[in-house]
């Protein structure tokens, strides 16, 4: 019988990966549909209007996967749960660049251009990634629209050596401290994004995870390279954030090509 969701992602995608447990979870069958090696849903995701993933369909009706509120609503589940304070979300990205920085210059010189399974993005774009996303929160949250592209972005010419990216990364952490000081406490209600007006919280969360489930891979990859990562992530940059179980991905395993 063919399942009644289908479910449009891509391998190292943090919201693709956590939709899937989440219906997995909730007992909901669904047909998988990786976009990078069935490359014609990309099409039909276009017929839609839709150019990002994760997307999760029923007929022709469907959900932009990012937010795991929309998500449940979707599908008829009710969802319960504790979101930390804004206050709390700002101090965890500021962990997570930290620790970040400290991972990318951690990296072996011959792994920086090694791509991740099943996608283009390097080890080296995997680090300026995590600084990419609360880049993109603050542009939303300062009025303009934080949109796909953004997290398409690719290491520049500029930042091409672990110490390049980890200035990137110190620059970002010193920009949210900086609207934090100045916005934080009256920011505003709903921010633009490509998947909707957003209320400005639920995207700081996502913010947050995003970013540490990202943090989660650049720690594997030092792990699987028996390099101690310095700083280890653990419960402060962690707990009580909505994270995936599987640090990559359920169907495409974090074992980094060109050992």
């Amino acid at each position: 019988m063919t399942a009644e969701y289908r479910v449009f992602w891509q391998p190292g995608c943090s919201s693709c990966l956590r939709a899937k447990e989440f219906l997995t979870k909730n007992g909901i069958a669904f047909q998988s549909i990786n976009v990078r090696v069935e490359t014609e849903a990309m099409d039909e995701l276009a017929r839609w209007g839709v150019r990002s993933i994760p997307v999760v369909a029923r007929g022709d009706a469907f959900v932009l996967g990012q937010d795991l509120d929309e998500l449940a609503a979707f599908v008829g589940i009710t969802l319960d749960r504790v979101h930390l304070a804004p206050a709390e979300l700002v101090a965890r990205i500021n962990a997570l660049l930290l620790t970040a920085g400290r991972h990318v210059v951690q990296l072996p010189q011959e792994d920086l251009a090694t791509p991740l399974p099943g996608r283009d993005r390097t080890l080296l774009d995997l680090a300026f990634h995590v600084g990419m996303i609360p880049w993109a929160f603050l542009v939303a949250a300062r009025g303009e629209t934080l949109v796909f592209e953004f997290f398409d972005r690719r290491a520049p010419a500029d930042k091409q050596t672990p110490n390049a990216v980890r200035g990137f990364l110190d620059g970002v952490r010193d920009d949210v401290a900086t609207w934090w000081a100045a916005s934080g406490d009256q920011m505003p209600e709903t921010v633009s994004t490509y998947y909707g007006e957003q209320p400005t919280k639920n995207v700081l969360e996502r913010t947050a995870w995003h970013a540490a489930q990202h943090c989660r891979q650049l720690q594997a990859v030092l792990e699987q390279r028996g390099i101690a990562p310095d700083g280890p992530l653990g419960d402060a940059e962690l707990a009580g954030l909505p994270l995936p179980d599987e640090i990559y991905d359920d169907e495409v395993g974090l074992t980094a090509t060109g050992d």
